[in-house]
């Protein structure tokens, strides 16, 4: 065990860990953030997405140790008091979550692409977008979503 320090979602936090485990992991058992989901443990569902220095990044099986010195933000941090974030609510208002296991992952990513270009195209909103998957089938309503965030994008 090793003494990690993590900035996350703007607090510092002191976790003794074997500086291998994976990020997903310090969240959801140290630091009780449970938003960020483990899905596949492969980074190829994306539920386990979070902000890392404002660029969406899968935790599940990237080691604590590479994200000392980096500002961590959780779907859990996208929120202001009780006051949800634009795209968490652009996703409430599209009634985008069936089963809900992705969305935290999905609403990371949005927020990450929206901070670097918020008026993607067709081509940046599916790239932004290619590691995440849902096995409900609410993809159209997540890109209902999307659309109120961005205005409709066709598929150019």
């Amino acid at each position: 065990m090793v003494g990690i320090s993590l900035q996350v979602n703007g607090e510092t936090h002191g976790i003794d860990v074997d500086p291998a485990t994976p990020l997903l992991l310090v969240l959801r058992n140290y630091l009780g953030l449970t938003g960020a989901k483990l899905g596949c443990g492969l980074e190829q569902c994306g539920a386990c997405a979070v902000l890392v220095d404002g660029q969406s990044t899968l935790s599940c099986s990237a080691a604590v140790s590479d994200f000392q010195g980096k500002a961590i933000a959780t779907v859990e941090g996208l929120t202001r008091g009780n006051q949800l974030s634009r795209v968490q609510q652009a996703f409430v208002d599209a009634g985008a979550a069936q089963c809900g296991y992705c969305i935290p992952g999905f609403v990371v990513a949005v927020t990450g692409m929206l901070d670097i270009d918020p008026k993607p195209n067709a081509e940046a909103i599916q790239e932004a977008l290619s590691s995440h998957l849902c096995r409900c089938g609410s993809h159209g309503r997540i890109k209902a979503a999307i659309d109120s965030l961005v205005g409709s994008v066709g598929s150019s």
